[in-house]
């Protein structure tokens, strides 16, 4: 099986894959996976905090997979060796924690999964580079072109799409008024992928959000949802902290 969640923040938001509150996890084994769409934020400071929290998640019984944010250390980050895996490029963080590394399309429980991590920060005033942002954040067109010959090697088709951010339309649809939220060569990539690309479903993090935007784009932060024959089913339906829960249109509350 295959499970979809937000931003975990490092031990901020990863609260959601405790015991009581994802009973279901006792019934998994490392041949589910368990995807963050972003803002993994565990490789952060190598402090004891996080080496326990790394330890701790490594533990749970599934197998995770994450793709970068905006708030990752990227300096540590390239430490770590990237491999192949189930079609793509992964970088091993432990024995049961990997980095989906941009621009690649995956070979998960059946399905095609493309993912392309990274973001702008909206928040960039208020942080330092090198210590709190890195120029990483936001991906380089070696990164969009690599994404590209993933996606012409299996003729623009696949079943999921995992991003941090999305589309410049979408952003500028759905944000316009609030402000902070970057326009850039990655948010018109993905605005090309709409155009051209046949998906079943996009899940985006970024936003601190659960929403559902149409029948194929969903922002997700503290909902954990299990992919399903027919799309989805809501697994964990905790709202808190999500930021402008009422002002936005069509909330995220379908189980299918």
């Amino acid at each position: 099986m295959i499970f979809i969640t937000g931003d975990i923040h490092g031990d901020y938001d990863i609260h959601k894959f405790k015991t009581d509150t994802f009973p279901i996890q006792k019934d998994l084994s490392r041949s589910d996976y368990m995807i963050i769409c972003g803002d993994f934020g565990l490789i952060w400071d190598n402090s004891p905090e996080e080496k326990y929290w790394l330890k701790w998640l490594d533990e749970k019984p599934w197998t995770t997979l994450w793709i970068d944010g905006n708030h990752e250390n990227y300096d540590l980050i390239k430490e770590y060796p990237v491999t192949d895996w189930h079609g793509g490029k992964i970088q091993k963080i432990t024995d049961n924690i990997f980095h989906l590394c941009r621009g690649y399309v995956f070979e998960i429980d059946g399905r095609k999964i493309f993912a392309f991590g990274g973001a702008e920060s909206h928040d960039k005033e208020h942080r330092i580079l090198g210590k709190s942002i890195w120029n990483e954040e936001v991906p380089t067109e070696e990164e969009i072109q690599q994404g590209r010959k993933s996606l012409d090697a299996v003729k623009w088709n696949v079943d999921i799409v995992i991003t941090h951010s999305i589309s410049t339309k979408l952003q500028t649809y759905i944000f316009e008024g609030w402000g902070g939220y970057g326009i850039n060569r990655q948010t018109d990539f993905f605005c090309e992928l709409d155009e051209k690309l046949t998906f079943d479903m996009w899940f985006s993090g970024h936003y601190h959000i659960d929403m559902k935007y149409d029948d194929k784009h969903f922002l997700i932060y503290n909902n954990i949802v299990m992919l399903t024959e027919n799309g989805f089913e809501r697994i964990y339906p905790l709202k808190k902290n999500c930021k402008y829960i009422d002002k936005l249109p069509d909330i995220f509350e379908i189980t299918n």
